[in-house]
């Protein structure tokens, strides 16, 4: 039975704040449209034969307060040890300045992905700052901004050089002194494009003539800091080109890569104050040479000008993206991880080249101590040069010490195997900590015995002579005061969800509630080393749980993996468990995913990495999948048909009727249903996936279940699977706890359970909204949608409806007409946007020259009706070119968005006054944005390619 608005349910508090339309707000809105009911709402938009409202398992909602309190008691659960396991993994200091400014606030953890630039430059600049501390310390020419983890880095790099490499070679040759969860991940994504992968002594076991690319870790897991140059010039002779994996801490102290002869180098920033986290999220990060700046992965900031000739930033380079390349993308990867990456970037910016030289010195020294105290207890230190991490051979003695590490003083030691221990030091260990340490190793030295001549562990030949970090940028902020100030004059540059409404389509932004993220800072959350024994994580082991069953229990799936860190990777995992399946049946010849013409650019990306060829299958007039060419290319392939890759609701805002049917035909032509989760948000309390007719799908929990985006990542994308394909969820081979399965894909992350310093935010949004709340904030969602539109058809025609002209949870206008008309273009209605304070919606996707719209049911009518209003006054604007009364080039749409030093100035000669073009709107006086920059010239910056921080003359 559906919620009636004038039903006295006793919502929870929290359901009330988080659904932004009052009760009396519904009522006008439903009239509005001509509906009665929320009932009556869902009833005609959504067909009957998938609703499915029974979600008994969740519960009844919880209150903020008992949210917080079960959490306080789950977070109890796990034991916080001082870990020194290493792995890629250390413990950091985050400064209280960058974790209150930039992590806890909503200015910059709610901001969206910077595709409109002009209200983007405070968060394009701290990116690009992360991008220039990457390169510098890398010695490489460019970095993008940021990867998933390290692990996805350097599988992104083998692909890039495979790429690069143009020729036969197709085996990826991997050092043994890698990061072990870095080698799995490789593994996992080379096995379906083909790419073989050898794990040896690349000084032994490489044979040049059969490999194309190697990657080594600089310095190894083991701790070994080798002087590789000889080895990289012997490789580049051949032909064979080199990824580094590379500690950027020890970087301040070591020769960079990119002096060594490396084309690619990979690594993570975590250490760069961003807390463990249990594994993530964490910003990986992917430099290399200016000749192959078109071949990288991900995004890239680069630096243009704007139509007044200001420097003004932007993405670079976009044509690379999955979203316009589709299966011809370099990669699927779009997902950054920009708010971790901001935070790396200002820790630089923070403590500046000699601060991060002198953490990185002070941990040399404290094990290069560690090392000196060893020997002198006559314990064998197996790697002869170091820089943070020792292994030490104890014979037959390895877990006695662990455990006396552990049971005497709370610390984590790495148990390598029953005769070896791993030790890695980091920012926070202490004197005190390294005596510990020794104790566990029955030594009798202590570090004040040592004294501070150790010899240290670092070769000659690779002491770092080389500058970094000379920009003024990493030279001016050192006080908090500074600090903070740069901090406030970049957000209030950009607009994000703190300050107006992003109404995205494709890209749910709403609420982020503060009480579910909260947690996330808790040091039992934040402080957890992913590779702990579990019994110190059993609050996240529950949390994890919990999170399963809800997620099963609300998308109608059996199974849930949590690991994939990312929508992309989700699909990745989803598509992989597919291909798994049916080569558990002797079906490896099913390699056909259809994908309908208007899927997310991520869709066909995926489906290419997955080593699947994509067959487009067309939509008709109201965009749904045309079930005639469906059925024909389902049956032309049936012997090789692995899977359809459907959006549901339709990318085109549309509940498709015939989604059972069209699922029905996949299945009886050999065929699994990928349904991608990006729209959930239009399906939860009312359909469930897996009932009507879905084996697999992703969720945005970043979209769907509020945790932010953060201007561009974190992101989690966990998948869930019908119990016959549960056997081939992603897998972690060294890690108890994960599923123990043989057939499983492999990891497609870094850490066991991907992002997971993230999930307390979907546990605390369920548990907060409970099943009630859920369905009440999907059928706002669907209400305001279909408010919107109404409001706005008059204008704009609405390009796609469903049954009785009603739409999903989004809406797309249809400015195509107005382009042929007047020459305005959606991008012009989205710059205007900017003036009238609001973030534009998605342009030009599924369908050139559209916007589509999604509102989401956390915005307030009067928050709708601002927006209605904006669109409608820039409609009145576009008509007064249509008639005539101003051309194109003197309109405001043209010249917009209009920043303060352009109103300002003396030589106005528009057409339109200052006023008509700084204040379209009478309420926005009081509280006006004021963009920095004006329109961005893209065409320039792809010319001029600069993606580090420019000279200071830039800025003048």
């Amino acid at each position: 039975m559906s919620i009636e608005p004038s039903d006295p349910i006793q919502d929870s508090e929290f359901a009330s704040r988080h659904i932004g339309p009052s009760l009396d707000e519904i009522d006008l809105m439903l009239e509005a449209i001509g509906v009665k009911s929320l009932g009556e709402l869902i009833g005609r938009t959504v067909p009957s034969t998938i609703r499915n409202d029974d979600v008994a398992g969740l519960g009844e909602p919880m209150s903020e307060a008992a949210v917080l309190d079960r959490l306080r008691c789950l977070a109890a659960k796990n034991q916080l040890y001082i870990s020194l396991i290493g792995m890629g993994y250390y413990g950091t200091h985050t400064p209280a300045v960058i974790q209150r400014n930039v992590l806890e606030n909503p200015g910059w953890y709610t901001a969206y992905t910077p595709y409109q630039a002009e209200i983007s430059q405070g968060r394009l600049e701290a990116m690009l700052n992360f991008q220039t501390m990457v390169s510098d310390l890398t010695g490489m020419d460019l970095a993008n901004a940021s990867m998933l983890d390290e692990a996805t880095a350097a599988a992104e790099a083998m692909t890039m050089l495979r790429r690069i490499a143009q020729d036969d070679r197709s085996t990826f040759f991997v050092s043994s002194d890698c990061l072990p969860q870095t080698i799995e991940v490789i593994r996992t994504r080379a096995g379906p494009v083909g790419i073989k992968v050898v794990v040896g002594d690349p000084m032994n076991d490489l044979v040049t003539s059969e490999t194309y690319g190697v990657l080594l870790q600089f310095p190894g897991v083991s701790g070994r800091v080798n002087d590789d140059r000889e080895l990289i010039a012997t490789l580049s002779a051949d032909g064979v080109l080199v990824a580094v994996a590379a500690d950027l801490l020890a970087l301040t102290m070591l020769t960079p890569p990119g002096e060594l002869g490396a084309d690619v180098v990979v690594g993570t920033t975590q250490r760069f104050g961003v807390p463990m986290m249990f594994g993530g999220p964490h910003a990986g990060y992917l430099a290399t040479r200016e000749q192959y700046k078109r071949t990288i992965p991900g995004r890239l900031v680069g630096v243009s000008r704007d139509a007044k000739g200001r420097m003004a930033l932007r993405l670079a380079l976009v044509v690379r993206e999955q979203h316009i390349r589709r299966g011809k993308a370099t990669s699927n990867i779009c997902t950054a991880q920009v708010l971790l990456a901001v935070m790396a970037g200002m820790y630089a910016v923070y403590h500046g080249p000699e601060g991060l030289r002198a953490i990185a010195e002070r941990t040399q020294r404290l094990t290069s101590m560690l090392a000196a105290a060893l020997r002198c207890g006559e314990v064998e230190i197996i790697n002869r040069t170091w820089f943070d991490t020792l292994t030490i051979r104890v014979p037959g003695r390895a877990e006695e010490v662990v455990a006396a590490a552990a049971a005497n003083f709370r610390i984590n030691l790495r148990l390598i195997d029953s005769d070896t221990v791993g030790i890695s030091l980091d920012e926070t260990t202490t004197s005190e900590i390294v005596d510990n340490v020794l104790e566990s190793f029955a030594v009798d030295i202590r570090l004040a015995d040592v004294g501070g001549d150790a010899p240290t562990g670092l070769p000659p030949s690779l002491v770092r002579t080389s500058t970094y970090l000379d920009h003024p940028v990493f030279r001016s902020h050192h006080s908090e005061t500074e600090m903070l100030r740069y901090l406030r004059k970049l957000q209030q540059k950009d607009i994000a969800l703190d300050r107006s409404m992003i109404a995205l389509g494709s890209c749910t932004m709403k609420l982020n509630a503060v009480t579910a993220l909260m947690p996330i800072t808790w040091p039992e959350f934040a402080a957890l080393h992913p590779f702990v024994p579990l019994n110190q994580a059993q609050g996240y082991l529950q949390l994890f749980d919990d999170l399963e069953k809800w997620l099963g229990e609300l998308t109608g799936y059996d199974a849930i993996s949590l690991q994939p860190n990312a929508g992309s990777q989700g699909e990745f995992a989803g598509l992989l468990a597919i291909k798994s399946y049916h080569r558990s049946r002797g079906e490896d010849y099913r390699d056909i995913c259809l994908i309908p013409a208007s899927a997310h650019g991520t869709n066909p990306a995926s489906a290419v990495m997955a080593g699947m060829q994509v067959i487009v299958v067309n939509v008709d007039d109201r965009g749904d999948i045309d079930t005639v060419d469906l059925q024909a290319k389902a049956f032309e392939h049936s012997d090789r048909l692995a899977a359809l890759m459907i959006t549901y609701p339709s990318t085109h805002g549309v509940y498709e009727e015939s989604i059972r049917e069209v699922c029905a035909v996949i299945h009886e032509n050999g065929g699994q249903v990928y349904i991608d989760g990006a729209n959930l948000n239009a399906l939860l309390g009312i359909a469930k996936f897996g009932e009507f007719g879905g084996d697999v799908s992703h969720f945005n929990l970043h979209k769907t279940f509020t945790i932010p985006h953060g201007g561009g990542g974190p992101g989690v994308g966990p998948i869930g699977v019908r119990a016959h394909l549960e056997p081939f969820l992603p897998n972690y081979s060294f890690v108890s706890g994960q599923r123990e399965t043989s057939t499983g894909i492999g990891s497609t992350a870094a850490a066991p359970w991907g992002s997971a310093g993230v999930l307390p935010i979907p546990w605390a949004y369920i548990s907060l909204m409970g099943a009630r709340g859920l369905r009440r904030a999907t059928e706002v969602a669907v209400l305001s949608a279909n408010y919107l539109a109404h409001r706005l058809a008059p204008y704009y025609p609405i390009l796609y409806t469903g049954r009785d002209g009603m739409v999903a949870h989004e809406c797309i206008l249809d400015a195509r007409s107005i382009r042929r008309e007047t020459g305005v273009s959606v991008e012009d209605i989205a710059k205007r946007l900017i003036d009238y304070g609001f973030h534009a919606p998605t342009m030009s996707f599924p369908v050139v020259e559209t916007l589509m719209i999604e509102p989401t049911e956390s915005e307030s009518k009067v928050a709708l009706d601002r927006f209605c209003d904006a669109m409608i006054a820039i409609r009145a604007e576009i008509d007064a070119i249509a008639d005539g009364q101003v051309d194109l080039i003197n309109s405001p749409l043209h010249h917009a968005p209009h920043t303060a030093e352009d109103v300002v100035a003396d030589d106005w000669s528009r057409a339109y006054s200052r006023e008509d073009g700084a204040y379209p709107v009478t309420d926005s006086r009081g509280d006006k944005y004021w963009p920095p920059v004006s329109r961005v010239d893209h065409a320039y910056g792809d010319r001029n390619v600069m993606c580090s921080c420019p000279p200071v003359e830039y800025y003048q």
